[in-house]
């Protein structure tokens, strides 16, 4: 038996891919692949817009260039094996490499959810606090809050990550994903695994979750000083400051609840749904960021407008 095990742990993963649709691999290619095309233009573009763009040096912007950035990272952490997979280049993977995309795929989200309170206090400052919102965030300060916000993701996800090199892996080596997720890993684990579940959902709650409810409180916040306001124009306007970062919050937050749904009470449905929302979850967000500033933000849309004018002429 020991044997067996050892056996398992020298062996590689093997991802499962979209299940009942392997006929379909080569068509699946031109979605995904133009997904990542708009996830990689998209943020690039964002992110040009806002380095070339003098009007644009605000703290606004400059945590949008921190949610462009994370965009596109995330992006970059599956390509190599969703495309790998479609492509029939990559069917498994080593321990170490799994490992690796885990850690970077969960170190994102964090960073986005972290990123995007950060927005939401920029916004609560804007509209309830105008007067002193060059004083409170100054560059320095901005700067401070994007270490910030690097030391939370980077330093407080590796104990739960690094302890996954050292779990038994004796049942089969199947992934129900297109890459690797922390708690695919332990489901195939037989070891104990209650300090990677408890530490796991203390990240969760910690991160994400307390995140959502700062996130909130601030809205109710703006929402009480907006109803204060005596014009109704001025209401509106004051709103559709925040229109763009609230899309930006329901995109990030929607597909993690769905994903979160579909593992607590989905086990009778198939394999492909749960694949489907995993890559919603990772994809749908950086792509849709882009276009939402793009759209929302009059700033961004007319410097995006003159650039591919530009380009065209």
């Amino acid at each position: 038996m020991s044997i067996s095990n050892s056996n398992f742990n020298s062996s590689r993963f093997v991802f499962t891919g979209f299940p009942g649709l392997e006929v379909h691999y080569p068509w699946l290619c031109i979605p995904f692949s133009s997904i990542y095309a708009l996830v990689f233009l998209g943020n690039c573009m964002v992110l040009h817009v806002i380095r070339t763009e003098s009007s644009l040096h605000q703290p606004m912007f400059y945590f949008l260039a921190m949610l462009a950035l994370t965009d596109l990272c995330m992006g970059f952490s599956t390509v190599p094996t969703v495309l790998g997979i479609l492509l029939r280049f990559i069917q498994e993977v080593s321990l170490d490499s799994c490992i690796a995309q885990s850690y970077f795929i969960h170190g994102l989200s964090f960073m986005e959810s972290s990123v995007l309170l950060a927005m939401a206090f920029d916004r609560y400052l804007t509209i309830c606090n105008p007067l002193r919102y060059s004083s409170i965030l100054t560059n320095d300060k901005i700067m401070k809050i994007g270490v910030a916000i690097l030391c939370r993701s980077s330093l407080l996800t590796p104990p739960v990550i690094i302890l996954l090199k050292f779990l038994n892996y004796c049942h089969p080596h199947i992934l129900s994903h297109s890459f690797c997720l922390h708690q695919d890993l332990i489901r195939i684990a037989c070891s104990d695994i209650r300090f990677n579940s408890n530490y796991a959902l203390t990240l969760v709650i910690s991160n994400l979750l307390l995140d959502a409810v700062l996130i909130l409180i601030s809205y109710i916040m703006i929402l009480h000083t907006v109803l204060a306001i005596a014009s109704w124009e001025e209401r509106l306007k004051s709103l559709q400051t925040c229109e763009s970062h609230i899309w930006a919050v329901l995109v990030f937050y929607i597909p993690i609840i769905g994903l979160t749904m579909v593992h607590r009470f989905g086990k009778h449905l198939s394999p492909l749904v749960h694949v489907l929302m995993g890559n919603t979850y990772i994809l749908f967000p950086p792509m849709m960021n882009p276009i939402i500033y793009s759209i929302k933000t009059q700033q961004i849309q007319r410097r995006v407008q003159r650039l591919l004018c530009l380009k065209t002429v």
